[in-house]
């Protein structure tokens, strides 16, 4: 079994004594991940519900104080799956954080808009909230090694990151199929405010193509014969369904910079691949520098999420065509970085960038130096 590093972060805030939510998409294991902690309970201790299942969503719904008393029993921990699919959550999820204390709450959710609705306000001060994401990097070395896991890097960028596509080599591609037909759209379709499906698969197979560009929500409109405000609106339910991320330009002072533009990525490239039907090898395809680029940047949102590290993420563009992949910003400082998949790549960074921020470091980060980027604090 892969080992997550999310597990060992939720037990050390037992001791906080609030609901711990852990948020992220279908199939990348949160179900595993929260019934492993039960194992640090006593045996008998815990206590699981499943928000897929009808009874229990149809009990839980309207139960009262008492009635969640008989239902939690003895337990000393309450893991509650999928809650965004029981109505009123909130007030039940308030209910026992206020009158039964001694409990411990976990509890995830696919869809950060639904479970936020629904927790958000009844839970203010009560709740400790977490992304889990597909398999990281780092969780991937620690389960196959260090060496079989750099031999099966191109693999990873063709088939993603999701724990059932590692352990299922062999059937990745109908894997895949099935978690973008079966899972990504259904959830997608269930959101607030998704009235057009057809337009959603059409906006998701745009941003496919365009990874590690630059995103005009303008010429998404066009393109898509619908509303800037419409691609705004689809764009910010996809990334609260965990598909896509936005990635903001990074400008201070200098007047040819990019300012309004994103950069959007998806959260697993395997997913991506999915989307537009391509897993044809490295060798073959026109796409490996954007795969890399969107592989190594959201690999580093999972490491700095995982170790609590807060960093501010961008992009650096200008006018005039001079870019840096990725820029971070912490503690009053600046880190750029180049991503090129081959090692061989010449790599300049923009005098204009460097003596304007003069930046704490600049890195190329290549397949051989991955590891001292991710691990880089």
């Amino acid at each position: 079994m892969i080992k997550r590093s999310l597990e060992s972060l939720l037990v050390e805030r037992f001791a906080a004594r609030k609901a711990l939510i852990v948020l992220g998409p279908r199939q990348i294991g949160k179900t595993t991940l929260v019934k492993g902690l039960a194992t640090h309970l006593k045996e008998g201790s815990s206590l699981y519900l499943n928000g897929d299942d009808a009874t229990t969503r149809a009990i839980l719904s309207d139960a009262n104080l008492a009635e969640l008393r008989r239902i939690i029993g003895t337990a000393t921990m309450v893991i509650i799956d999928e809650a965004q699919r029981i109505r009123n959550a909130g007030l039940f999820l308030k209910q026992i954080t206020d009158n039964l204390p001694e409990i411990q709450l976990i509890v995830t959710g696919s869809s950060a808009l639904d479970l936020a609705s629904e927790v958000n306000e009844p839970l203010t001060g009560r709740k400790l909230e977490y992304h889990m994401y597909p398999v990281s990097w780092l969780e991937l070395v620690d389960y196959q090694g260090y060496l079989p896991a750099v031999q099966t890097l191109e693999q990873r960028l063709i088939y993603g990151m999701y724990p059932e596509i590692i352990t299922r080599p062999n059937e990745a591609i109908l894997l895949l199929r099935n978690l973008t037909n079966s899972y990504l759209y259904k959830d997608l379709f269930n959101l607030q405010g998704v009235r057009k499906p057809d337009l959603l698969e059409k906006l998701v197979t745009a941003l496919a193509w365009q990874i590690g560009h630059e995103v005009s929500y303008s010429e998404l409109a066009n393109k898509l014969q619908v509303s800037k405000e419409t691609v705004s609106t689809y764009i910010d339910l996809l990334e609260k369904a965990f598909v896509v991320f936005r990635l903001p330009p990074f400008s201070r002072n200098l007047r040819n910079e990019i300012t309004t533009s994103r950069k959007i990525y998806f959260y697993d490239t395997g997913i991506r691949n999915a989307v537009i039907d391509n897993f044809e090898p490295l060798s073959l395809r026109n796409d490996t520098g954007a795969l890399w680029e969107n592989f190594m940047i959201v690999e580093r949102l999972k490491t700095n999420a995982y170790a609590e590290r807060f960093r501010h993420a961008y992009f650096w563009r200008t006018h005039a065509q001079q870019e840096i992949d990725y820029v971070e910003e912490w503690g009053g400082k600046l880190f750029a970085y180049e991503f090129k998949w081959n090692s061989a790549s010449k790599v300049k960074f923009p005098v204009s960038f460097t003596t304007n921020y003069e930046p704490d470091k600049t890195m190329v980060v290549t397949p051989a130096s991955m590891m001292d980027f991710l691990n880089q604090a």
